[in-house]
């Protein structure tokens, strides 16, 4: 009977961390953090000072929509890099996301 009880437990216990989960949310702040703060620390460019991601630069430059940045960042420009080969779609929507916020709130 003890048997069957832990085998009957481990089953479960097999069935329940197997079960597919949703995908977790990207989160653009750890996504900034990890691929972009080294040029963009706190808004800021440290190639092109002109080009910042505060909220007038943004506009400026025509990057102050989701769909301008997800195009900036996916194909890069300039000496921006391209991060379309290494961050996926998902994570750049959510850095783009996040960037726009930040400009909102001014950095």
């Amino acid at each position: 009977m003890k048997k069957i009880l832990i085998s009957a437990l481990v089953l479960v216990c097999v069935a329940f961390f197997s079960l597919a989960r949703p995908a977790l949310a990207a989160d653009g702040a750890a996504v900034f953090t990890a691929n972009c703060a080294s040029c963009h620390q706190g808004g800021k460019n440290v190639v092109n000072p002109a080009k910042t991601l505060k909220k007038e630069d943004l506009s400026k430059n025509g990057k102050d929509s989701v769909e301008a940045i997800v195009t900036q960042v996916t194909k890069g420009n300039g000496a921006m890099p391209a991060f379309g080969g290494r961050l996926s779609a998902e994570d750049i929507e959510a850095v783009a996301n996040y960037v726009l916020a930040q400009s909102e709130k001014g950095w």
